[in-house]
């Protein structure tokens, strides 16, 4: 259970999604659950290669036995190197914890990790310009807007554990899976910002003048997107009507608490934006629990009513410069040791269901974190292709951007 630092209630506590919760502030132990996490042990199917021939493409194996065995993957990926990730802010869902531990993990294989602070799109953006160059990135953690319309350049491919993930939780054909999800929520600087936001139309008044940011444009950025979708719940609408955020966020221009800057920890610690929308593991990555780079001011609020929630995929570029490592990547991702940090995190992992049965959950983490919520209603595919074009044709026009 989450104990809210606001009231004395206690609660119970993801691509994009809505649910009916009472109001909820969510507790900074979970970041600080991170610190307990280690990487020791091995991947989830790491067992003894069968044998595979040298001449193995990596490139079009569906799975690691397919190639040989986990042995010919780790093989073949310490030749090749290199894994290029891309949009992995460290303090996204513990990303710099999981990057450094597959670096230790598999230390022949260093990871370059390019435009940390990049939308979905520009994801995209990167496979597409950098295609058959050895810079384009091997995997993409992506919103499920924008992956429904660029499933062209996701591979094939399934982990050891795939059986593990719920079926709908993963495309029947290996090109994406779910991997982890958080809450939409409120981050706000306490020594701005005197009383604390209960929900996104308390960011309507006088107080908020220039203060309130949201992480990128909604046309782009999944993140972004999310706090369109949350807004729309506040105001009448649906995961079928996000009509009622856009014109929430119409509303908060003409008020003039609109802020147009993309914002990060150093626009957060110069005043620049003291009121961010953003998922709730980046919002406690941001304050006490991201330690000596935290805000020591900065709380988080997961409004009152109905929350939004998106998982994020994994996927492996169909033109990966290095086929074998984000193969790796990926048998990594979905190890206990892995999901485990998404957890302690404050980010629910979508093999959670699966480690409580099997007893590799870390138990008092998710003590700590708290139990996922149960009527969590996730916009489906159609539904989040819909309100893309929607935003597509209405932001710019809104916002004037």
């Amino acid at each position: 259970m989450l104990q809210d630092p606001i009231g004395d209630a206690s609660i119970p506590c993801e691509r994009e999604q809505p649910v009916i919760l009472r109001q909820r502030t969510l507790a900074v132990a979970a970041l600080a659950a991170a610190a307990a996490i280690t990487l020791a042990g091995c991947s989830a199917g790491a067992t003894a290669s069968s044998g595979s021939s040298s001449s193995t493409n990596w490139s079009t194996e569906t799975s690691a036995a397919a190639g040989g065995g986990m042995s010919a993957l780790v093989a073949a990926a310490d030749k090749e190197g290199q894994l290029n990730v891309i949009t992995l802010p460290p303090s996204w869902a513990n990303y710099g914890k999981i990057i450094a531990g597959f670096e230790k993990k598999y230390p022949k294989i260093k990871i370059v990790s390019e435009n940390p602070n990049g939308s979905s799109a520009d994801e995209v953006s990167a496979a597409k310009s950098q295609k058959g160059q050895s810079t384009a990135p091997d995997v993409f953690d992506i919103g499920t807007a924008v992956l429904d319309q660029n499933l062209d350049l996701m591979a094939k491919y399934k982990v050891a554990n795939w059986d593990q993930v719920p079926a709908n939780f993963k495309s029947t054909d290996g090109k994406w899976i779910y991997d982890y999800t958080g809450l939409m929520s409120i981050g706000y600087d306490s020594s701005v910002i005197k009383t604390a936001p209960k929900d996104l139309k308390s960011l309507l008044g006088s107080e908020y003048k220039g203060k309130v940011a949201i992480k990128g444009n909604p046309t782009q950025a999944n993140e972004a997107a999310s706090a369109v979708y949350l807004a729309a719940l506040e105001n009448g609408g649906s995961a079928s009507n996000i009509q009622p955020g856009i014109d929430y966020f119409g509303k908060l221009k003409a008020a003039g608490n609109w802020q147009n800057v993309l914002p990060t920890q150093a626009t957060v610690n110069s005043g620049e934006t003291p009121v961010v929308i953003q998922w709730s593991y980046n919002n406690l990555a941001w304050g006490p629990a991201g330690g000596s780079s935290g805000n020591q001011n900065w709380k988080t609020v997961v409004p009152s009513g109905q929350a939004l929630g998106s998982y994020y995929n994994q996927a492996i570029n169909v033109d990966a410069p290095h086929p074998a490592a984000a193969r790796l990547w990926e048998e990594y991702i979905y190890s206990p040791e892995v999901q485990n940090l998404y957890l302690a995190a404050g980010a629910y992992p979508a093999m959670l269901a699966a480690m409580e049965q099997n007893g590799t959950v870390d138990k008092s983490v998710l003590q700590k974190v708290g139990a996922a919520p149960k009527d969590i209603v996730q916009l489906t595919s159609s539904q989040a292709t819909d309100a893309a074009t929607l935003l597509s044709g209405k932001w710019a026009a809104t916002m004037g951007q």
